[in-house]
């Protein structure tokens, strides 16, 4: 769904959270696109300067960290006059590593970003979508969510936390209006991933193809597995093989990720 349609059914205001870079910056180019304002959430107020400069329509930034309260509690106030209509639960903290070498403050700042975040943000905004009757709610899980990965052992896990998430809100919401729907991204060409993986993973797709597919989705499922190669690898991991099996293909896929 495209240009007024879209707007009047998630619109006049979206939220992306970790919009700064990457996917999150794809992700509001791409529902200015469609024609509505964008709230651009994240730690960062420059990075959010630069990429409200480069959209078409209006917007807004919030330089807010959500794994803290009071980080949500001010992007709560600073919307509180915006229909918010959509609200994209993109931010994301990975820090890569044996789980025995995370530290205290990193673990509890991953829970935090990555399950505490887009409960409250589900918590503070979809009531207002039930009662209009119109409305979406969007969480960025990963294919490494799908089982156990080395090396991001608890990250994977918060984004099978993500997918679970949005499988029993969908339920919940249905009949409401309202829209709920997981993108389970393979590779996605971002600074981060650049950084940690010195060499392109097959499928890596690019942010603006995997956050079109995902804002298309909105409607269609809980879930939705941007590209045919993630696709395919979503079923052998999750449908077609022993748990063992697929535990051993990611070790090996993620042997070469870097901190």
């Amino acid at each position: 769904m495209t240009g007024g349609g879209f707007a009047r059914r998630y619109g006049p205001w979206v939220l992306v959270a970790g919009a700064s870079e990457g996917l999150g910056a794809a992700f509001a180019t791409e529902l200015a696109r469609r024609g509505v304002g964008v709230v651009l959430v994240a730690r960062r107020a420059a990075l959010l300067a630069e990429v409200a400069q480069r959209l078409p329509g209006p917007s807004m930034t919030v330089a807010a960290d959500l794994g803290t309260p009071d980080g949500l509690d001010a992007v709560e106030a600073a919307t509180a006059d915006a229909e918010l209509g959509l609200v994209v639960a993109n931010a994301a903290y990975a820090p890569i590593g044996a789980f025995l070498d995370l530290d205290g403050d990193q673990a509890r700042r991953m829970l935090a970003v990555n399950c505490l975040a887009p409960v409250e943000l589900a918590r503070r905004f979809l009531p207002a979508m039930v009662s209009r009757g119109r409305g979406g709610f969007v969480v960025m899980s990963s294919l490494a969510g799908l089982q156990g990965t080395p090396r991001i052992a608890l990250y994977s896990a918060t984004k099978a936390f993500g997918a679970v998430l949005a499988d029993g809100l969908w339920a919940e919401l249905r009949g409401t209006g309202v829209d709920v729907v997981a993108c389970v991204a393979g590779a996605v060409e971002t600074p981060n991933l650049a950084g940690a993986k010195p060499r392109r993973a097959p499928g890596t797709l690019p942010p603006e193809t995997v956050a079109a597919a995902t804002l298309d989705g909105l409607g269609r499922g809980p879930r939705i597995v941007p590209g045919v190669v993630s696709r395919l690898s979503a079923t052998l991991m999750s449908r077609l093989l022993p748990r063992r099996a697929a535990i051993a293909i990611i070790d090996r896929a993620s042997r070469d990720l870097t901190p």
